[in-house]
Parts: structure tokens; sequence; C-alpha cells
């Protein structure tokens, strides 16, 4: 399910970083009294209500201005309402109305998404001065008066945008296998989606950076539904020089999190480059089912061990996602693309799989029974059980005497020995270690 986004806008130096760290729930945002200090969107999770949601901090809004820095903020906050799903326009009580003000809520009303008014520094909201209902002729409708450095009217403001999330997914996408194509630049991935989709949905070119936008496809095949997420190449920061190309970066980041299964696209000429290694870094952070898919393989010249030579350069260069299959196509040809819809299904599978506990601690038994566990300074290590608890990615939880005596290479040990018992092909395992008779 995909969260809703809430971005938080205004003119310069009404206390938006502040407000935004407070719901945060850490000093993320720089606050300073310099207007102008938050140059860039910043994003952070929270949750409220049970609903986990994120929150954009934006640059501050000089809706008339030749300054080229806050051109830029205006720019970075007008992407940030584009994609937000409710706003928070805050204002600035000991301030009052101001023409700046007036101007933003023109944009604002112009966006057409639902705005939550926020008058921020006012010390008591219980009884709030007179002048705060000035803030109406800004024609946001109700007012929401706030104190971001003391937290007050926080839980009333949240009450307000909650009603303007996105309703949960229907059943039928539910029932649909997602799955987020990412990779760098220019890789193929929107050649791949029409491949997949057997038309041509997406625009293909040669110019890195032709998919701005987060696109989902749905396609049936054999009686499974997927939607397919095709996603703007993921560059490295240092090369992030366009705002609608962070803009797109933001989107790729968040079909990852949406979806059950991620394939990397990886150019078969360019090999597997530092920044797929970051983005598959972040797929497998996230617990993804994941499938590394080497594209343009019809344009590699091939000796009797080119294959081979490859898939050991791949497994070096990706060494923490050894779970995952790796698949030579060429999207342009159409070369084994098919075969990609058996391995989607399969690692989704394997990445909702679950292990009874019984069968769990015979295997446990078997494993410490041929590899005794580690010892440090006569103490040994002693794994009383395991059990399963949770799934996307399986995780599982061993109960043991003390957590300082789990080595690294022990734990990897276990993986594998579930690796080899039940497959788990193309998905993560997470343990959780808890010593018996102690909390967390």
């Amino acid at each position: 399910m995909r969260k809703p986004v809430i971005a938080v806008v205004g003119r310069p130096n009404v206390g938006k970083s502040t407000f935004f760290n407070y719901i945060a729930k850490k000093r993320i945002a720089i606050v300073e009294d310099t207007p102008g200090v938050t140059r860039d969107r910043i994003y952070a999770d929270s949750e409220w209500r049970g609903r986990s949601f994120t929150m954009i901090d934006t640059g501050g809004i000089e809706p008339k201005t030749d300054d080229a820095i806050l051109k830029h903020m205006k720019l970075q906050a007008e992407i940030a309402i584009d994609f937000a799903d409710v706003i928070v326009f805050m204002v600035d009580m000991k301030d009052g109305v101001t023409a700046n003000d007036e101007d933003v809520a023109v944009i604002l009303r112009k966006s057409g998404k639902p705005v939550v008014l926020a008058v921020n520094k006012v010390d008591k909201v219980g009884e709030p001065p007179a002048e705060i209902y000035d803030f109406y002729n800004l024609g946001m409708g109700d007012i929401f008066p706030i104190s971001s450095i003391h937290g007050l009217g926080m839980g009333e403001l949240l009450d307000e945008c909650y009603r303007y999330f996105p309703e949960t997914e229907d059943h039928e996408e539910e029932e649909s296998i997602k799955v987020a194509i990412i990779g760098k630049p220019n890789a193929g991935k929107s050649s791949l989606l029409n491949a997949l989709a057997g038309e041509e949905r997406v625009i293909v070119s040669d110019i890195a950076g032709t998919t701005r936008d987060a696109i989902d496809t749905p396609v049936e095949k054999n009686g499974q539904k997927f939607v397919f997420i095709d996603t703007a190449g993921i560059r490295r920061k240092g090369k992030i020089d366009d705002d609608i190309e962070r803009y797109s970066v933001m989107r790729a980041w968040s079909a990852v999190d949406r979806s059950d299964v991620c394939i990397l696209m990886v150019d078969a000429i360019d090999g597997v480059t530092e920044q797929d290694a970051r983005i598959a870094g972040y797929a497998h952070d996230q617990g993804k089912a994941s499938i590394i898919v080497i594209n343009k393989w019809d344009l590699v010249e091939k000796e009797t061990n080119t294959m081979k030579e490859y898939t050991n350069n791949v497994r070096e260069r990706l060494s923490f996602m050894l779970y995952a299959p790796i698949l030579f196509i060429s999207a342009k040809t159409g070369q084994r693309v098919e075969k990609l819809y058996e391995y989607i299904v399969s690692v989704s599978n394997n990445s909702s799989f679950r292990v009874q506990t019984g069968v769990l601690n015979d295997l446990l038994n078997e494993a410490i029974a041929m590899v005794q566990p580690p010892s440090d300074k006569g103490k040994r290590l002693k794994i009383f059980y395991m059990t399963q608890v949770g799934i996307k990615p399986p995780s599982f939880v061993l109960f043991i005497n003390d957590k300082e005596l789990m080595h690294y290479s022990y734990e990897r040990y276990i993986e594998n020995q579930l690796r080899k018992s039940f497959g788990f092909e193309g998905t993560p395992i997470r343990f959780i270690l808890r010593e018996k008779g102690k909390e967390d």
C-alpha cells in the first residue's frame, strides 16, 4: 500500500522545519532563523492513527522574486505540491497575513489539492488571539492554530490531514504482484515494460531520463495479475542537477517501497556499476524479493564461458544479494523476456513462504549437531528454538542465551541451511535475536 504524502509549504521562516522535526520525532531538517535554510525538499516517514505517511519539508515559497536560490526553492515546493496527497500550508501568527501568504494561497488553490491551514507560533491554542481570524481571508477554510516549538495543536492538525489520506488499495490490486523495474538511466527499463506488456506503453528513447514518473501498467499472464511499475532511472546524488530528476528519484524509491518484487536492470555493456550496487542495496534493505536482469545481452560478444564469467562478476559486485536469480535478456529482441514471468511468480511466492515451527526446529537441531555454535571466553552460544514471525521478507526469531555470542558467520550458516532446505530463492531472510527471558 502506497504511503500518503504530506507536503509542508509556506513562505520562508514561518516554522516549517521545526514542525517537520517535531512530527518526524528527530532533527532532520536544519532549523535556523535565516530564511531559506531549507533549500531542497527533505523527506521523512512518520505515523498517525495506525497509518504510515511520508512528509516533505520544503524551502519557503517567495512567489515574486528575482533571486536564483528563491526561484529554485519555489520550484522545489511546486514539485512537492504535485506529489502530495494533502498540503499543510503554514503561516506565522506573529507576522499576520502577508502579501506573500496571499500569493502562496493562490498557488495552492490552483493545485486543486486538499490544503490544511496551520497558523504557527500560537502559544495558547485553546485561547488563540482574535487576530488569528484574519487568516480566514486566505480562503483556505478551517484554521488550525499550532506551536511547532511546544508541540501544541498537532493532534488536531494531523487528524485533519488524515481525512485526506487515500483509501487502501482495492482487492483487485492486492491480488496482483507489484513489480518495480529499477536501475540507472538508459538501462532499458521502459523497453522491458513494453516487451512484457506486449505493446508500447512507455516512451522509449536513447536519451537518459526520458521516464520522469513512476508509471503503473497492469498485465495479466496465465491467469496471474501483475502491476509493473516503470521508474525513472536513479542517478547518484552528484549527478542530480535537475529539479524534475530529483522528483523522479523520489518516485523510484517510492515504487520500491510499494512493490512485492524488484527487477534490477543492469546494462550488459556497462556491467554492474557502483550505482547499480547502491540501487540493489536499497531494495535489499527494504526486504524486497529481487531478480537481477542483465539487459542488452544480444550486444555482447560471446565466447565459451562468457555467461559464466559475467555471472561470477555480478555475484562478486552484488555479494549481499547472492539469493537473487540472474536472467540474461534482450528487451529489444524479446530474448528470454517471457521467462521473466516465471521468475517473478517464483520469487514472490518464496518471499511469502511460511515454515512451521516444528519443522524449523528440527532443521535447527540438525544444523547445531553438524556445526557447534561459537563460544567466547568459555561461554558457548545456545540457541533454544526458532520461529517464523513474518513474510515479505521471511523473518525468523532466534531465542538465544546471549546476543554477544552470535557471530555473523554462524547466522549466515543458519540462513544457508534454511535456503538449502526450503529454497527461498530471490528473497532476503531476516533474523531477530532475542535473549530468552529478557525484553528487547
